[in-house]
């Protein structure tokens, strides 16, 4: 070999473990924190919020110096399309192949159930800002990883029938749900909520999410005497409930889990959209405490199409990824590291956090995983395409 062609080898090994340092460098300087969520079709507006919730607390967590001695936080997304296959194999690649300290996830129960077991047999703390059903932190693992800043079912039951009986003097609800983990789960919380009260619903009809016609169904739950209906299933399946409900012009109140906030929902439902009356974690209308001001103040800085709360939609998106990520940060800093045991130690370190849905006090424990209580959620309805508190006027 000449000198020349030494001389080049040797160059070439030199550049090539300077960029290895490099590489290796840059993920020791920052901490990744991946999202799986459904980034496209009917909740795309959902998974949009989420990630802008998550973006406004990393930008806020980055200027103030970042993590651990001021490692940044970095966001890396995959898009789950609704599919659970689809969200393990995400899941898989973010743990795997970004090696995520955190991950946060997603919308659909059915998806965020799939990716529960890689997350405990991986040790990541897994922590959930939408997918609201009971099993996906109840889920039987010691120790679990498994986190979440939203709604949960068995909670919501229990507020969706105060709700209905206070609001709409209900004593025969009938429960119309979707046929997967998360109407199961609905069902076992909303039936529940009934016995603890003694009653019984008027009746339990299930509908499959790509249904065009619930009217069937919602016959068996009208000749029954159904005086309100309990409404599970995520935008485009509560879409077809409320069109159904005016094929069969029947008019009966409909108090909904969240799902219809996810997306198109008054597009797809027409006009009587607004007469589904849902749950929600937090709203951007009305008087705002600092870190709403704050928030929204990011908002219309980050974004161009957000000039006001109007924009903001859905706002529980927003406001459980916020959170959640804020949560997940002090969680990193009790625990000194990355590593993901010690990450879930440190969601039991967290004393006190001022929030964007309210100040947390102690909000997980070994046995409490869920930092959301039956004393944090908002009902709302559809006015004039905006999400409204229910009786707030339009402005």
């Amino acid at each position: 070999m000449s000198l020349l062609q030494k001389t080049l080898v040797a160059a070439a090994a030199l550049a090539s473990t300077l960029t290895l340092t490099s590489f290796s460098a840059q993920a020791q300087d920052t901490i990744r924190i991946g999202l799986v969520t459904a980034m496209s079709g009917q909740s795309a507006k959902a998974g949009e919020a989420i990630t802008r919730g998550l973006v406004v607390a990393i930008d806020e967590i980055n200027a103030k110096g970042g993590l651990l001695g001021g490692k940044k936080l970095e966001l890396v997304r995959r898009d789950d399309e609704g599919s659970p296959a689809k969200g393990v194999v995400a899941a898989r690649e973010l743990i795997f192949k970004e090696k995520v300290a955190v991950l946060v996830g997603g919308l659909d129960t059915p998806v965020s159930m799939a990716i529960v077991p890689l997350a405990n047999q991986e040790k990541v703390p897994f922590v959930g800002p939408w997918a609201a059903g009971t099993p996906i932190t109840k889920n039987g693992a010691n120790p679990n990883y498994v986190f979440r800043v939203s709604a949960v079912d068995e909670i919501v039951n229990k507020a969706m029938l105060q709700y209905a009986q206070k609001t709409f003097k209900s004593t025969k609800p009938g429960m119309i749900l979707v046929n997967n983990p998360w109407g199961e789960s609905n069902e076992k919380g909303l039936s529940a909520a009934l016995a603890a009260q003694k009653m019984t619903p008027a009746g339990i009809e299930k509908f499959e999410a790509n249904d065009l016609d619930v009217v069937p169904q919602l016959t068996k739950l009208k000749a029954a005497g159904a005086d309100t209906l309990f409404l599970v299933g995520n935008v485009g399946p509560s879409a077809q409930v409320v069109k159904s409900l005016d094929r069969m012009g029947w008019k009966v109140p409909v108090v909904s889990h969240w799902g219809p906030a996810g997306g198109r929902f008054t597009e797809l439902a027409g006009p009587n959209a607004k007469t589904v009356h849902f749950v929600q974690t937090y709203s951007f209308f009305g008087k705002q405490g600092p870190v709403g001001e704050k928030v929204m103040k990011a908002l219309v800085a980050k974004y161009p199409d957000v000039k006001g709360a109007d924009d903001v939609t859905p706002a529980v998106g927003v406001a459980n990824a916020y959170d959640a990520m804020q949560l997940a940060a002090l969680a990193i800093s009790k625990a000194g590291s990355t590593n993901g045991d010690a990450v879930r130690e440190g969601f039991y370190k967290i004393d006190r956090y001022e929030g964007l849905i309210k100040t947390y006090v102690k909000p997980f424990t070994a046995e409490v995983h869920d930092a959301v209580t039956e004393n944090d959620y908002v009902w709302a309805q559809f006015i004039d395409n905006r999400i409204l508190p229910v009786g707030m006027a339009t402005n």
